[in-house]
């Protein structure tokens, strides 16, 4: 990859709202360049898209994370692909890795309640004939996401104490 792709992608996912002028600007490319290397990382799949970073506690909406634990026993007609295939269907999940290590698959999942969450789990999830076992750990707090901290909420309005 060549330096002016590498600051371009840099650029992106440090903010992905900058306007072709400031991405041109940052890079050292020119505006129609910029576009056209942006066409090629999206039809390569290189892109897969451009998302915002909501923190859901400032809209003063209940939106509920968790992650789940997924073991899994394969057989011969089955496959971490396929299983992975049937899990990702649904838009509760907003990412799902295969891991390493205790556990299988690592489900980030995000529901409008602690309901959807389990719904999803119970329903979708534990029932496919290769699961075997999910652990479901809840989002109590997010002090970073995407890079983004979130840490500067000025939201705590207890009173100070000193000896």
């Amino acid at each position: 990859m060549d330096e002016a792709t590498r600051g371009l992608i840099d650029a992106l996912v440090a903010d992905a709202r900058e306007s072709t002028a400031d991405l041109a600007r940052q890079t050292g490319l020119d505006e129609a360049a910029v576009e056209e290397k942006l066409s090629e990382l999206e039809a390569a799949g290189a892109l897969r898209g451009y998302t915002a970073v909501v923190d859901w506690d400032a809209l003063g909406e209940e939106h509920v994370k968790a992650v789940v634990e997924v073991n899994v026993e394969l057989d011969r007609e089955t496959d971490y692909d396929d299983v992975a295939r049937r899990i990702g269907e649904s838009p509760a999940v907003d990412s799902l890795r295969l891991m390493s290590g205790d556990y299988d698959f690592a489900v980030h999942v995000s529901g409008d309640s602690m309901g959807d969450v389990s719904r999803f789990v119970s329903e979708q999830v534990a029932p496919l004939p290769a699961v075997t076992r999910t652990v479901t750990h809840y989002v109590m707090e997010t002090y970073k996401e995407r890079g983004v901290d979130f840490t500067d909420r000025d939201d705590d309005d207890r009173l100070s104490v000193t000896p």
